[in-house]
């Protein structure tokens, strides 16, 4: 997109935010436009202008969920006839201008209207202090929401507004540049150099009126500094206008900024501290949460946010993140008094939804990956042990680039010129490469990026106008190879993009993205964007936004929820180029992705109906807290030494064996309990030939629950399977047999394949086939691996629910995700579990298979059986006791030699002051 098709698009959707037109009136309001400002845009252009509007017009968004306190007293309906909207409506204008469509613009307007009146009322002069959360989703927006949020407050009269970002400088640069342009709307950077005579540019919101510019402590070039901010005292001038700080979550910074608010209330400048402050912590599940259980061990940070909300006289604490497993662990109801201080949003918990048009973990990670076919956006690490090993050392070498990440390299050179063969030429276009956490590692990655990405653009320069006979240069093959492998079903055959490739890539660089150098410059000139490669680590898992970001190379082993999902910097919104995506990463980490994007998906459905229950965020944190796939979050946060009890509800819940013992005592043991099971469910009239066949096996009903709590007294489960141990499954059924877990369904699996059908007992079934992962297998442990990591096929929890309560299951999903009747969707299995009638057993028979690829030639192979397996699964049902929860216990010196962990991924250092 040039800049007049640039400028074109920027009025026509002002125009459109008072009147909406598509079709002809839409071409008509174009065409009007160009002529009348001279723009010259052409047919061609212009109708594609048209076709992107329209396209975003079907963009929507849904207005989330919000969860109360029980003592919630709305304020804002009263106050807003009161309220000048001066800072939002300068901020919707900047919205609009920006393309953002107008359904997502308005239910913006709606949501931070529901989160201002939440916060505490500045009208009243009593103290008062509040603390909320809201729960958005990776790359999705939250900084948009905030800043909307911020604009909202300063026009109800909050004076003193803090902005806590990152814990780097670069994710604090980026976030201050983002609230110059949407609140300020001034370039601080440009004005701390320059001074107000030539530094006072407006940008952003200050080009639609630049009135009553807030006060801005801190700057794009520079933290906050005591010396700085005593210098802008006067400009405060009583706080006729907002002042605003953006901070780095650093130890020695936010001393700094609490000694010099102290420092001013004990000179008798009572009147700062006296002005409703407005505290935005975002992504504040990172290092802002206490995690020290002990009565002494609150972190740092975690107090001195504290302490900072406790010199005001009205406060309030939002805390923003997309990774909230962290945060809503900090327990409300801790006898411990430091912990009831602590930053639990006590007082509401808003859940954003994303626009229709989001790229995230759900449509990547389960709508893209289905159970039969190839993943559409995804694909496989295997070739890298040799060349750098996922757990490495910092002096680990790096001599040549593994094929899957020449591969990625030549399909980013290839998707950037399909990119400007779409007119995208002035957009940035970004490939990420995240593969240690190690700057030296990440040195020598980035040089062997740039010596390849040196040979490719010399193959360009001397044969890529050549034609079909440039093929004959393997640098110009090995591209037409990834291109017929990745494109080439999109518009543009390969000779098109050959002859435009030199010029769409020539510019490209290779970037670090570290402590010790930040690459990442998207300085726009206005002709052409950026083609930047940044390779990094910590720094790139947070918060960061790669502009255009269209290829990620990403080999990182941790398993924490958190950090994992922060890490997917390839979330966000690809308008125009969706298609063109590719992601990398090792097939264990695509399991856990899909793991945790099903486990986030179900942590929003539940806010909504903890919603339509009328529940408090008290209550939701309890939910949370309770889900199994909680138990690694409050593992690592407990992490010590010895063993650590962690409490998990199963109401509602899914258990299986993803992870198997290969010890072949154990597999003979396991076969034997279930030939046990079958054989005691024959003797209660439930013989194979009396079941239904179901699709996937044979489904028997009304069996009694001392069949399966004999099956998993039996059961040998491996010491690292820390979910399917079965003494807290048996205690959570114990205490249910004679009611709600009297009587179950089960489902043994049978399945058509390749594999031989195999006897187990009397009955005869089809082995499902599996494969899995050679990293355990040292251990004797059979871990499922690929599409999701899930031992039972998808579809199975809904076998035995009655038809017409599964038909009501997914007619309410259809409406709380905005599907309409005639869309193709594929439920989750979670949505059955609150209509089931009985729990759902299912006995697993499976072959499982080596690893694919480069792992099928390490080690342990032997340790694969040579004959089907057991596993098992249990779906249960929505207990009328869900409150109750059982012990797990955790060996957690074996949790670290698993999953690792903090320190691999997060350096300690960033919280202190780096400057």
């Amino acid at each position: 997109m040039n800049a007049q098709v640039a400028h074109l698009d920027s009025i026509v959707s002002q125009s459109l935010a008072s009147e909406r037109k598509t079709g002809a009136g839409l071409r008509a309001l174009i065409l009007t436009l160009n002529d009348a400002l001279g723009l010259g845009v052409e047919q061609d252009a212009r109708e594609q202008l048209a076709r992107d509007i329209e396209e975003r017009f079907g963009v929507s968004m849904g207005l989330g969920a919000m969860v109360d306190d029980e003592d919630f007293r709305p304020w804002l309906p009263e106050a807003k006839a009161s309220i000048d909207p001066f800072y939002w409506n300068r901020y919707r204008k900047l919205m609009l201008k920006s393309g953002l469509p107008l359904d997502v613009v308005t239910t913006t307007d709606t949501v931070t209207d529901e989160i201002l009146g939440r916060l505490g009322n500045p009208g009243l002069p009593e103290e008062w202090d509040r603390r909320g959360m809201v729960v958005g989703h990776v790359q999705s927006g939250k900084t948009s929401n905030y800043t909307g949020l911020i604009c909202k407050a300063a026009d109800a009269g909050y004076r003193l507004i803090v902005v806590i970002a990152g814990i780097h400088n670069n994710l604090r640069n980026q976030t201050q540049e983002r609230i110059d342009e949407g609140f300020i709307g001034r370039d601080t950077g440009r004005l701390a150099m320059k001074g107000k005579k030539e530094g006072n540019r407006a940008i952003g919101v200050g080009l639609f009126d630049d009135r009553r510019t807030p006060v801005s402590l801190t700057n794009t070039l520079t933290d906050f500094r005591k010396t700085t901010a005593t210098g802008n005292t006067s400009e405060i001038d009583s706080y006729k206008v907002p002042v605003i700080l953006v901070i780095k979550k650093n130890y020695s910074t936010l001393r700094n900024l609490l000694d010099w608010l102290r420092e001013h209330s004990a000179k008798g400048d009572a009147q700062m501290i006296s002005q409703p402050m407005l505290l935005i912590d975002d992504e504040a599940d990172n290092a802002s949460i206490n995690t020290g259980y002990a009565k002494e061990e609150i972190t740092r940070i975690n107090g001195q946010i504290r302490d900072l909300l406790g010199l005001f006289h009205r406060s309030c604490y939002v805390g923003y993140t997309a990774t909230p497993f962290a945060n809503i662990f900090v327990d409300p109801d801790s006898y411990d008094e430091a912990k009831k201080e602590d930053l639990f949003p006590k007082h509401f918990i808003v859940g954003l939804d994303a626009p229709t048009n989001y790229f995230g973990a759900k449509k990547i990670f389960i709508d893209g990956l289905p159970e039969d076919g190839d993943p559409k956006w995804l694909r496989y690490i295997s070739d890298n042990e040799d060349i750098i090993p996922i757990k490495h050392r910092i002096d680990q070498g790096f001599d040549e680039l593994p094929g899957s990440l020449l591969k990625a390299l030549r399909t980013f050179l290839i998707a950037r010129t399909i990119r400007n063969l779409r007119k995208q030429t002035r957009s940035h276009c970004s490939m990420l490469v995240n593969a240690s956490r190690f700057t030296n590692v990440q040195g020598k990655i980035r040089n062997r990026l740039h010596e390849k990405l040196d040979t490719i653009l010399d193959a360009l320069r001397v044969n890529g106008a050549r034609g079909s006979d440039g093929l004959s240069d393997p640098e110009i093959a090995g591209l037409r190879q990834v291109w017929a492998e990745e494109y080439r079903d999109i518009e543009f055959d390969w000779q098109a993009i050959q002859s435009a490739m030199l010029d769409a890539v020539a510019a490209a660089k290779v970037v670090e993205v570290n402590s010790r150098a930040n690459g990442l410059d998207y300085s726009d000139d206005g002709s052409i964007g950026q083609t930047l490669i940044a390779v990094g680590g910590f720094s790139l898992s947070r918060g960061l936004t790669l502009e255009g970001l269209t290829v990620t190379w990403f080999l990182r082993n941790t398993m924490m929820y958190d950090t994992l999902m922060q890490m997917g910097r390839w979330f966000g919104y690809r308008g125009g180029y969706e298609d063109l995506c590719r992601i990398w990463m090792p097939s264990d980490a695509i399991d856990w992705y899909a793991h945790i994007a099903e486990a986030t998906d179900e942590l929003h459905q539940e806010l909504k109906r903890m919603q339509k229950a009328r529940a408090t965020p008290a209550d939701f944190g309890l939910a949370v807290r309770s889900h199994p796939a909680s138990l690694m979050v409050t593992a690592r946060n407990k992490m010590g030494s010895g063993q650590k009890h962690v409490m998990i509800g199963l109401s509602n819940a899914w258990i299986e064996t993803a992870r198997i013992s290969s010890r072949p005592g154990d597999i003979n043991k396991n076969e034997d309990a279930a030939i046990c099971f079958l054989e005691t469910i024959e003797k209660a009239g439930h013989r194979q030939r009396n079941a239904v066949k179901e699709h996937g096996g044979y489904l028997v009903r009304h069996v009694d629950v001392d069949a399966i709590d004999e099956f998993l007294l039996a059961w040998r489960n491996h010491d690292q399977a820390f979910l399917s141990q079965t003494g807290p499954i048996r205690s959570y059924i114990r205490d249910r047999s004679h009611d709600e877990l009297r009587h179950w369904d089960v489902l043994v699996t049978s399945v058509k394949s390749a594999v031989p059908e195999f006897d187990l007992g009397d009955w005869r079934v089809g082995p499902q086939i599996r494969r899995i992962g050679y990293a355990d297998l040292s251990d004797y442990l059979l871990s499922i691996s690929g599409k999701r990591a899930r031992i039972a096929s998808r579809g199975v929890e809904k076998i035995g629910v009655d038809p017409v309560r599964a038909a009501d299951a997914e007619a309410l999903y259809r409406s709380v995700e905005k599907i309409g009747d005639d869309e193709r969707v594929s439920y989750p299995d979670r949505i059955y579990r609150s209509v089931r009638d009985k729990p759902l057993f299912v006995l697993h028979v499976v072959e499982v298979r080596p690893p694919e690829g480069e792992d099928a030639k390490l080690g342990h192979l032997d340790r694969i059986p040579d004959r089907p397996i057991i596993g098992w699964s249990i779906s249960f049902p929505q207990s009328a006791r869900p409150d109750q929860r059982v012990e797990y216990v955790i060996n957690t010196v074996k949790f670290r030699e698993i999953y690792g962990n903090d320190d691999e991924d997060f350096d300690e250092g960033a919280l202190e002051d780096d400057e």
